[in-house]
């Protein structure tokens, strides 16, 4: 997913993509020591996305902080 796509989202949507991403990466790590993973860079891909959406979520907290300070 690209951060221009978690930009159009409101906070409520990107907090509960986090969640989503955290509970896919769980199963992947998961999936990873039982063996049942063939394709490892599915891994590093949600990683970064994750990344990517809590520091789409930190710039809209600065953006806050700023409108309020």
């Amino acid at each position: 997913m690209k951060a221009q796509e978690l930009r159009e989202l409101s906070i409520q949507e990107l907090i509960e993509r986090e969640k989503e991403l955290a509970r896919e990466l769980f199963n992947l790590r998961f999936q990873m020591a039982t063996g049942q993973l063939s394709n490892h860079t599915v891994v590093g891909k949600t990683k970064k996305d994750i990344a990517r959406v809590k520091t789409v979520l930190k710039e809209r907290d600065a953006i806050k902080d700023e409108a309020g300070a």
